[in-house]
């Protein structure tokens, strides 16, 4: 029988945790027995597709102090040592909830769980991102990912990889603005997103600043796609580990009630 995908996820991960519990037997922990056999496999490999937050992170134009860590105890004096941190919900990688464009969707706390886990499609545009930094990805480039490895299925989370991440942390090459301060960088089609949106995909993720180019000023895939309820994930780190299709993703926001998005960090299973 097919477990629920809330189970499976329930399952994967205490696999994992079993696993890496008795990988540390040798420090003095009494080492866990392996996974269930037959319930659940061990990725072959887990990749952070998060940025560590630090206020050197490129940041939107104009969001000044977006991030800022203060020293609030120290172990010489205190017994013990604690930051206090304040910074933007849209800073460094970070999800964008439905309710960043969209009145009356999912804040960040109200988005389902099994949401945010699901098979991860990686449609690869460092080719015409070295061409053109203004590209954006296609309903042709869907339709191509498609014919390669069949039709995308409900609940992907959809990863345009531009390459973009080669520029991090440098602010600069990072937003690529030109003399007007316009910001030049790739970002999805609203032709691809009303595609991806038919599929029934759970959310849209790209390696730079925004899911809409860096030209854009409506921000309408922003607006389209959050009115249908997806989520985004922007600023992810390297994508080039991940394959096109077969890894899964888990995604980990800040469960912050009523907020627009915030940092999260993102896992891909590879298989």
């Amino acid at each position: 029988m097919k477990r629920p995908l809330s189970i499976r996820l329930v399952l994967l991960l205490l696999g994992m945790w079993l696993v890496g519990a008795g990988s540390e037997g040798a420090a003095g922990r009494a080492p866990a027995p392996a996974p269930l056999e037959g319930w659940i496999s061990r990725p072959s490999r887990i990749v952070d597709l998060a940025y560590p937050l630090s206020e050197k992170n490129p940041a939107w134009p104009g969001d000044t102090r977006a991030f800022e860590a203060h020293v609030h105890a120290r172990l010489e004096k205190d017994g013990y040592f604690s930051r206090r941190v304040c910074m933007l919900e849209h800073f460094s990688t970070h999800l964008d909830a439905p309710a960043h464009f969209a009145e009356g969707q999912a804040s960040v706390e109200a988005i389902p769980s099994e949401r945010l886990f699901g098979p991860a499609v990686v449609i690869d545009l460092r080719a015409q991102a070295a061409e053109n930094a203004d590209y954006r990805l296609m309903a042709a480039d869907v339709q191509a990912w498609e014919e390669r490895h069949g039709r995308i299925p409900a609940g992907a989370i959809v990863l345009a990889q531009t390459g973009w991440a080669g520029r991090w942390p440098d602010e600069r090459h990072y937003r690529n603005q030109d003399p007007a301060g316009v910001m030049h960088f790739p970002g999805f089609s609203v032709e691809a997103a009303r595609l991806l949106i038919e599929r029934g995909v759970s959310g849209l993720g790209i390696d730079t600043l925004s899911v809409d180019y860096g030209a854009s000023k409506e921000f309408e895939v922003h607006r389209l796609s959050q009115g249908a309820g997806l989520y985004h994930l922007e600023n992810l780190a390297d994508l080039s580990a991940l394959p096109e299709r077969g890894a899964f993703l888990i995604v980990a926001p800040l469960k912050l009630e009523g907020g627009s998005g915030g940092p999260a960090r993102v896992f891909a299973l590879l298989p």
